[in-house]
């Protein structure tokens, strides 16, 4: 479709975000992906990111059917340029990035703490789970 545009952004937390940009008759849609449903603690992890809701420019996050986590936005047509593009795609990774261990955390700490102990078991790598050692 020519009025859909799917972008890759590079993070340093969370590797790549993946969003779509959608061109309406009158408005632009931004969706993002996050993390998918988290396996605990959701109540935690809505009111963490209810929280992060307050401050954020052009997107909030939000829930899909299955309780998958997005960021996603409607800007008017009117406002759309290529520098404020370039800002919403900013805000989207920065918020993607930022708040992807926080959520890893509140909603996979359990998950986190088996992959440790597997990889432990077996002399596996940690490196990648080195940021989540205070959870062990």
């Amino acid at each position: 479709d020519e009025s859909t545009y799917l972008i890759t952004l590079p993070g340093e937390t969370k590797l790549q975000t993946h969003c779509a940009l959608v061109i309406g008759d009158h408005s632009l849609s931004i969706n993002a992906f996050v993390i998918r449903k988290p396996d605990e603690n959701q109540v935690g992890v809505y009111e963490y990111l209810l929280k992060k809701n307050a401050s954020m420019y052009s997107v909030a996050f939000a829930l899909n059917e299955l309780g998958d986590i997005y960021l996603v936005g409607r800007l008017p047509l009117a406002a759309i340029s290529e520098r404020e593009i370039d800002r919403i795609l900013g805000a989207v990774l920065q918020y993607s990035d930022s708040c992807f261990n926080p959520l890893l955390e509140l909603g996979f700490s359990s998950s986190i703490r088996r992959e440790w102990a597997w990889r432990v078991s077996r002399g596996e790598s940690l490196a990648n789970l080195q940021a989540f050692q205070h959870l062990i």
